[in-house]
């Protein structure tokens, strides 16, 4: 019965934003740039934290998510650092694109964070020692950022434009 009634929920969002869409417009850039934030053990049943992207090619939304994350991060570095392990995936995802349709992003992509310790732990390996748990993710992206196919800059939290992907989530 619940899965009936959780079908029917989903219908009806489908038919309520049929008239959805996204706009694109002529942009005079093809620089991309990403946003990221989460809430921090934000979900009260299993601390997990809920963490959303926005990436723009210009001025155009291009990617987005929002998505509670797989474990229980141990500070809230630890779950930035989380969120932009993935939003550095589906940047590096979009380079490649760009690169295979014959549009090479002029400058590398600005990722902006608004975690100073995400943001020093990408470029700082003094920082590495202390956080073992996340050396994959770290050598994916300090690997990225040394070779500055990525730019990670820190952005204020009143200025995070994903700061309502990571919020507003809440699963059907």
């Amino acid at each position: 019965m619940a899965d009936w009634n959780m079908l029917k929920r989903v219908l009806r969002y489908v038919k309520g934003t049929l008239g959805f869409g996204l706009c694109i417009q002529k942009s005079e850039s093809i620089d991309i740039h990403a946003f990221f934030d989460l809430d921090w053990a934000g979900n009260l049943d299993d601390r997990k934290s809920t963490s959303g992207f926005a990436v723009y090619l210009g001025s155009n939304l291009v990617s987005w998510t929002c998505r509670k994350q797989r474990t229980v991060a141990r500070s809230s570095s630890d779950a930035e650092y989380k969120a932009l392990v993935d939003v550095s995936t589906e940047v590096t995802w979009l380079v490649s694109l760009l690169w295979e349709i014959g549009l090479p992003p002029m400058s590398p992509p600005k990722l902006w964070c608004d975690n100073m310790g995400a943001t020093y732990l990408c470029t700082n390996p003094v920082f590495h020692v202390r956080t073992k748990h996340v050396e994959i993710d770290y050598h994916f992206v300090h690997d990225k950022v040394s070779k500055k196919d990525l730019l990670v800059h820190f952005i204020s939290t009143k200025d995070q434009l994903a700061d309502i992907l990571a919020s507003s989530y809440s699963p059907l």
